[in-house]
C-alpha cells in the first residue's frame, strides 16, 4: 500500500502526543484513564500494526480515527481559548495532535484512493505468434 510508512510514522507520532497528553490531564476516575489511554494509545498501534500488514481497509480507519481525533483536539482549543482550559502545554499539544490528525486524514484518504488502482488486474499480453519452422514444414 502506498504511503504506508507514512500512515504508520503519523500513527506513531499521535501515541507520542498521546502519552504525553494522559499525563496532562488529571481524570476522576482510574477507568476514565484507561479508557483514554487505549483511545489515544492502543487504537493508533493497533491500526499501525493493521497498515504495516498490508491491508487496504485500514486508511480509511485512520481516516475515520484521525477525524474523530480532529474533532477532539478542535473543542479542546476551542474550550481553552474560550478560558475554560487548565494550562498552556494542553493548548500546545491540541494543536500539534490536530495537525497530526489533519495529515493523517490526506494520506490515509490518498492511500486508500491509490489502493483502488493497485487493485486493478493486469492487463492480458497478446498470445505469442506461431514460429515459422513449425508452420513451414506440414
Amino acid at each position: 500500500m502506498r504511503y504506508s510508512w507514512t500512515l504508520i510514522g503519523l500513527l506513531g507520532g499521535l501515541c507520542l502526543i498521546g502519552a504525553t497528553t494522559t499525563q496532562l490531564v488529571p481524570t476522576a476516575t482510574e477507568t476514565s484513564r484507561i479508557g483514554w489511554m487505549l483511545y489515544l494509545l492502543g487504537f493508533p498501534l493497533i491500526l499501525a500494526g493493521f497498515v504495516w500488514t498490508g491491508w487496504t481497509w485500514t486508511a480509511m480507519a485512520c481516516v475515520i480515527y484521525s477525524t474523530v481525533g480532529l474533532a477532539l483536539d478542535l473543542s479542546t482549543v476551542t474550550s481553552i481559548l474560550g478560558g475554560k482550559g487548565e494550562t498552556d502545554t494542553l493548548f500546545f499539544f491540541s494543536v500539534i495532535s490536530g495537525i497530526v490528525n489533519f495529515l493523517l486524514i490526506v494520506f490515509g484518504a490518498r492511500a486508500f484512493l491509490h489502493s483502488f488502482q493497485e487493485t486493478a488486474l493486469p492487463l492480458s499480453r497478446p498470445p505469442n505468434p506461431p514460429s515459422p519452422s513449425s508452420s513451414a514444414r506440414s
